[in-house]
């Protein structure tokens, strides 16, 4: 006697078979989001992770339109990990509002909002954490660069006077002022009503009544709440429009510009130095003082960053 199979309905097979596809979906991103947080590096106990590759990786190659090489992206993380790190023992805390400034900066080089650019970010496959980290590393970088070696990083005029020799432009005649300046902005969100720009204009007044001195006032302004406070600036007379000279030529050293409304907020500019500088020179001693002081700045930085990693405890797996 032939025994008969009982009939299977389609409801118990898909009893069976959708937990098991289930199963096999979430195994499958599981394997994929373990693969991402997988450790690559450690650089003094701190990981690097493959999404970390990934995301750096997408991230230069959408800036320089180059695809770099596994190695110099992991060399690229290990050294921003170095830098990072350094800034934990010499900076108490970089304000968060420094870093959105910068990445706003990008932005609109890019001709974006922030919000824009964040989104064409992500649709690149780019984290904006990825960026922010990128910009956090390099800003404490800079501060402790400029910092520590400061003396080394000066440029006398004697030296610039030898680097223009045979190559100076005609003295014009006149006298200009050559400024050192802090911009300094008081933030306001996009779109923001009339009356909130009114508010920060009446905050940054009373920042002017109390600011007396870069040093000094540069701590008032970072004391109040979505304020940047820019690196130091150098302007010359020739190349800034009369009403700016005016401006600048009627603010005393340590005082603050009247406030002006842009597309970012509220901005001031702290005067921390006026001195007198011929016009027809100044630009060109200027262009070759920036040369030299960037030459040095990357020979310091390239070496002190050699030392570091000397000094590190790096695992790669």
């Amino acid at each position: 006697m032939r025994l008969m199979r009982p009939a299977i309905s389609l409801g118990s097979v898909l009893r069976w078979a959708m937990p098991v596809a289930l199963l096999a979906v979430s195994l499958l991103l599981a394997g994929q989001s373990a693969a991402h947080a997988q450790i690559v590096a450690l650089v003094n106990g701190d990981p690097i992770t493959a999404l970390d590759i990934a995301n750096r990786s997408r991230l230069v190659q959408l800036s320089t339109q180059k695809t770099p090489s596994r190695q110099e992206v992991l060399d690229e993380l290990i050294d921003d990990k170095l830098k990072v790190q350094l800034g934990k023992r010499y900076i108490s805390e970089v304000p968060k509002r420094e870093i959105e400034t910068s990445f706003a900066s990008i932005a609109r080089r890019a001709g974006m909002s922030p919000d824009q650019f964040g989104k064409m970010l992500v649709q690149s496959g780019i984290s904006v954490e990825a960026l922010k980290s990128r910009i956090h590393a390099d800003f404490v970088w800079s501060q402790i660069v400029r910092g520590k070696f400061r003396s080394t990083l000066q440029v006398g005029d004697h030296e610039v006077d030898v680097k223009l020799q045979g190559n100076q432009k005609p003295d014009t005649g006149g006298a200009g002022y050559e400024y050192r300046l802090r911009p300094i902005l008081l933030l306001v969100p996009r779109g923001a009503p009339a009356t909130t720009i009114e508010a920060r204009k009446k905050e940054a007044e009373g920042l002017r009544g109390r600011f007396q001195d870069c040093n000094e006032g540069v701590r008032l302004a970072r004391a109040l709440p979505d304020v940047a406070v820019r690196e130091m600036i150098t302007r010359q007379s020739a190349e800034l429009p009369q009403q700016q000279r005016e401006i600048l030529n009627n603010t005393p050293i340590g005082k603050l510009t009247p406030p002006d409304a842009t597309t970012q907020g509220v901005e001031l500019f702290a005067v921390c130095s006026k001195v007198e500088a011929k016009v027809g020179e100044s630009a060109a001693k200027r262009e070759a003082r920036d040369a030299m002081f960037q030459e040095r700045y990357q020979a310091v930085a390239k070496k002190y960053l050699k030392e570091l990693r000397s000094q590190a405890l790096i695992e790669l797996r």
